[in-house]
């Protein structure tokens, strides 16, 4: 059987923003799947410690005062979700997860500030993954249909319903239909293993990053950079005192 047919682990954040470095965890979300079915979930809200900005609180209706009422504290809830994480990579379960650098990185930051083990050393030093992220794949794949790529947009093409999109658990559970979905459109995807096809995404990866800085530039502005490391970013040292 495809690893499509096998248990996905669906993960997502709801944060304050969009720079995964500075952003905060608002809510988290890990959902398990096997053979589309929902056989297990995992929710979580934070009190990010910062005020939600009035953006965020639109997209995902979680106020800074609820938070603040009704959320854990942050630290909790980073070194939870990653050891709910590490303990399916352990078990070699692939995470999918919809732009995987954006949610992966930012609980890496989390993790960083709090000071808490990084993800790599609660494997052993061993790498990140098999994680699968639906945004790369149906990139690399689908390279040249025009329109919008957003989860909401890659939902209506696969034909997978999202109900209650900017929630994380909804969100979660479309990018494994999504995945599912891929590899039943495209048998090439379908038939690798979830560790090769994982190679193959930090390959597409960061041909679109090059691709894209490339077309940036062209278009005026020169010093565009566009990071190509996928699907982890490390966070930036924190400072002393």
């Amino acid at each position: 059987m495809s690893w499509h047919g096998e248990t996905l682990v669906g993960f997502d954040l709801e944060t304050t923003g969009t720079e995964p470095r500075e952003a905060r965890i608002v809510t988290a979300a890990v959902v398990e799947v096997r053979g589309g079915q929902v056989t297990g979930r995992r929710e979580w809200l934070a009190d990010p410690g910062v005020r939600i900005p009035a953006q965020a609180t639109a997209i995902h209706g979680i106020s800074s005062e609820r938070a603040a009422a009704e959320g854990s504290p942050a630290r909790q809830v980073a070194g939870e979700l990653a050891d709910v994480l590490t303990a399916h990579w352990r078990r070699g379960t692939p995470v999918v997860a919809y732009n995987a650098a954006f949610d992966l990185s930012l609980l890496a930051a989390e993790l960083h500030r709090h000071r808490l083990p990084p993800l790599a050393e609660r494997l052993d030093g061993a790498p990140v993954g098999p994680v699968l992220d639906p945004y790369t794949i149906d990139r690399a794949v689908d390279r040249y249909r025009r329109g919008k790529r957003t989860l909401e947009a890659v939902c209506a093409e696969y034909g997978v319903v999202l109900d209650g999109a900017h929630q994380a658990a909804a969100d979660a559970l479309a990018a494994v239909l999504v995945a599912r979905a891929i590899a039943e459109r495209h048998p090439a995807v379908a038939a690798l293993e979830p560790a090769e096809l994982h190679d193959r995404q930090v390959r597409w990866y960061a041909e679109w990053a090059a691709d894209f800085q490339r077309f940036l530039r062209r278009k005026g502005t020169p010093d565009a950079v566009i990071d190509p490391v996928w699907p982890l970013r490390l966070p930036a040292p924190v400072a002393a005192g």
